[in-house]
């Protein structure tokens, strides 16, 4: 026998003797009940739905007027979903009202195939959500789920399914079984728990089979489960025995007082359990007895006789446990909801506040139907109440499996669950839960750890979503949550970390004037035109030397004046470009180093018309004069000028940031603008170069002992080689090393030119000066002399 349902029944007869005593409600009007068990089975619940439907026993007592109904006007029960579904489909069509107290399918809410259900104790589309907001709650995705094989744990289990897929919960097994199942059942689905990864399993299931289970269980223990119990079993007494089984934790109906209830169900005389024939059964079964009245005539030598020395205060069964009064009170309001119903049909208000009843009055099921949807009271501080679907408030209570220092297992609130509040409020935990094996530490059930930020998750081929690996943001992207599915592309000026769990701005490249790089290039720079500088003093202080004289002193203060440029128009290339410097750069480059091949070139042809004019009769120098010299340069120069300004004007250079020749840096530099006149611009420069270099050439053998324009020669060459050299140089390095090459070329064609003009003059000037005299100059080589 299950004692605890015998408590039900038992609190059912309490409210209605209560009722019946009562001066408020039903004042004057006696309630009737009879008492079935249905023994948990479909086809004795049938049995009863029948006979109720049919009307009540013709043997009753008619010493007193009563309404004689042909049948009952209300049924409250049944405890489990699967019969009370079966009674529904008897007693329905004669409408009569049934409110449940344990029975929680959510498809007993469907009004259209059971309009005429009630129930006191919530829906388990609700226990489904708390259950599933609760494993959110504590971070597990990866659970097993076990469900009864009845209406009850077929339904809840979809509920909770669906929930759980919505909260992001993965299952991995789903078994469904019952106590009626062969034994092999049962083991099966015990083995599946033992041998599943998931830690944490969610039990839709009825304290019968769920103590078939676990019974199995104990028998060969698994590996630490986390269990996570429906309010049917994880609130029943009976399975605090299961020790193995501390820390489950579950959703359970309030707790309640029901003042009376307790001595109640302790007044049980020997006169009274004989009466009743589940009162004899639960009696017997307690104390192991069996209960004669008068003689014992009958009873045999091996059994004992219940003397009436049976004490049941000391008795400890859930029939007598009223510390945990949870579907206790659903039953209680059950009956109090349909007493209220009815009082509302037979019974009145008059102008003194006195309530007149009419006991007479035949009530009708129908009657009693129509006044339950709209019940709306308070008793014992509890509101009861229904809506549309026939559903209470949903509040529960979390309950939590804990064991006390002396071992015993007592169930402790620990959390409260409110479903008509807000999604983020209705789960409150106020006290510290232990966990499987005594815990403190909420256990892991997870599939794949989390990943953390800058890695995103990638499903494994053929499992559930939660089953995931954990791969590294591809570059340029980052993650800054953990478990996120995609990573973010930073924007276009932002770089990932290295951690790629946040963008940074990137790195802003151009060839500073701080570097090793940009120091030493400034450092060759500043020291050519100090170099350029300081011949310039040597040549004006020698400047009626004869070697001085001889060189076109006017052209080499020009050209040294024009190296000096040179050397200093390579700093505009070093710094954060700018719109001024990018324009500068290019164009006093392009304009300073025309000047100085113009010079050259000048040089070049004073060498030539110079010994052309030695010829007899010639009188070439006269038309390459100094003015003509002068003019030449400026001429050339001019050309590259115009050049430089149709560039400026149409199309001029401007600086850019460039975000392609590197993903992880900016690179600050200056676009040409033009491409044709960028290329205009070294082209002429390098027309003139070439000019320069063919008429050197054709003079370097002249006959004199001094003769420049080999120097001329020499340095034209490499001048066009480091230019030559420049043009693939400069197309293929990258960022600031493309500043850097262009610097390069223009300090050592700089370089190229001074040393190849200047040096050895120098030289004689300061260290041979006996080698500075015209006598020396115009002497003929070894070579001229043979001729």
């Amino acid at each position: 026998m299950d004692s605890r349902e015998l408590r039900f029944s038992r609190a059912m007869i309490f409210a209605v003797e209560e009722i019946n005593n009562s001066s408020d409600l039903l004042p004057g009007v006696t309630l009737g009940y009879q008492v079935y068990d249905s023994c948990s089975s479909v086809p004795m619940a049938v049995k009863v739905a029948v006979q109720l439907a049919n009307g009540l026993d013709p043997m009753f007592d008619t010493g007193e007027q009563c309404s004689g109904s042909a049948t009952v006007t209300a049924i409250v029960g049944e405890s489990a979903s699967t019969p009370t579904i079966s009674m529904l489909r008897i007693i329905g069509p004669f409408g009569i009202p049934q409110v449940s107290h344990f029975s929680t399918c959510a498809c007993l809410s469907d009004k259209k195939q059971y309009p005429t259900f009630f129930r006191t104790i919530p829906s388990d589309q609700f226990q489904a959500a708390a259950l599933a907001h609760l494993i959110r709650h504590f971070g597990w995705t990866w659970i097993g789920a076990v469900r009864s094989d009845s209406d009850y744990g077929n339904n809840g289990m979809a509920a909770f399914l669906q929930a759980a897929q919505e909260e992001g919960i993965c299952v991995e097994y789903s078994e469904a079984f019952s106590r009626t199942n062969p034994l092999s059942r049962v083991q099966r689905v015990a083995d599946v728990i033992r041998s599943s990864t998931a830690r944490v399993v969610v039990a839709f299931v009825s304290s019968g089979d769920m103590r078939n289970l676990l019974e199995e269980m104990e028998r060969l223990p698994s590996p630490p489960r986390q269990w996570i119990g429906s309010e049917t079993w994880v609130t029943d007494p009976d399975m605090l025995r299961f020790r193995l089984f501390a820390g489950a934790i579950g959703f359970g109906i309030q707790r309640s007082v029901i003042p009376g209830l307790r001595d109640f169900l302790l007044d049980l005389s020997p006169q009274k359990v004989s009466n009743s024939p589940l009162l004899t059964e639960f009696w017997e079964g307690a104390f192991g007895c069996r209960l004669r009245i008068g003689t014992s005539t009958g009873v045999g030598v091996e059994e004992k006789v219940c003397d009436g020395s049976e004490d049941i205060q000391q008795l400890q069964t859930p029939y007598t446990d009223t510390s945990q009064l949870r579907v206790t009170n659903m039953v209680y309001k059950a009956v109090y909801a349909i007493a209220h119903a009815i009082h509302s049909i037979v019974c009145e208000e008059r102008e003194n506040s006195t309530v007149n009843c009419d006991k007479n009055l035949i009530v009708k099921p129908t009657q009693v139907l129509e006044r339950l949807r709209r019940v709306n009271f308070s008793r014992n501080g509890y509101q009861v109440s229904f809506d549309a679907n026939g559903d209470p408030v949903a509040t529960y209570e979390l309950v939590n499996w804990q064991r006390r220092k002396s071992g015993k297992m007592e169930f402790v609130t620990v959390g409260r669950y409110d479903a008509s509040l807000p999604p983020d409020q209705r789960l409150d935990i106020d006290r510290e839960i232990t966990w499987v094996k005594n815990s403190t530490q909420v256990p892991v059930s997870v599939c794949s750890e989390s990943c953390p930020p800058g890695t995103r998750k990638a499903v494994q081929k053929g499992r559930p979503v939660c089953c995931y690996d954990c791969i590294q943001c591809a570059e340029g992207e980052i993650s800054n949550n953990t478990d996120s599915s995609d990573c973010l592309i930073c924007p276009e000026e932002y770089w990932p970390n290295a951690e790629r769990d946040r963008c940074i701005l990137k790195f802003v490249e151009f060839l500073s004037f701080h570097e090793v790089l940009g120091i030493i290039l400034t450092a060759c720079s500043v020291g050519g035109a100090c170099l350029a500088i300081a011949t310039a003093t040597v040549f004006y202080r020698h400047r009626t030397s004869a070697i001085v004289r001889a060189n076109n002193s006017e052209l080499s203060f020009l050209l040294l004046f024009s190296l000096t440029l040179c050397f200093l128009c390579s700093l505009t290339f070093i710094g954060r470009p700018s719109e001024w410097s990018c324009m500068l750069r290019h164009t006093a480059f392009g304009i300073t180093f025309v000047l100085c091949i113009s010079c050259v070139l000048g040089k070049t042809i004073v060498v030539l018309m110079a010994f052309r004019a030695t010829l007899p009769a010639s009188n070439v120098m006269k038309w390459f004069g100094p003015p003509q010299q002068r003019l030449t340069v400026v001429s050339f120069t001019f050309v590259q000028a115009m050049i430089c300004t149709l560039w400026l004007v149409l199309s001029p250079p401007f600086p850019i940031k460039n975000l392609t020749t590197y993903k992880e840096k900016i690179i600050l530099e200056c676009d040409v603008g033009s491409a044709i006149g960028f290329w205009a611009v070294l082209g002429y420069i390098g027309l003139l170069s070439l000019l320069c270099f063919v008429l050197a050439f054709l003079a370097r053998k002249l006959p004199d002992n001094f003769n420049e324009a080999k120097f001329i020669t020499f340095s034209m060459l490499i001048f066009c080689a480091v230019w030559i050299t420049f043009i693939p140089a400069y197309v293929s390095s990258p960022g600031k090393l493309t500043v850097a090459v262009e610097i390069f070329a223009i300090i050592t064609s700089s370089f190229g030119l001074f040393f190849l003009l200047f040096v050895p003059k120098c030289f004689i000037i300061l260290f041979r000066p006996e080698k500075n005299t015209k006598k020396h100059l115009m002497e003929k080589t070894s070579n001229d002399k043979r001729y």
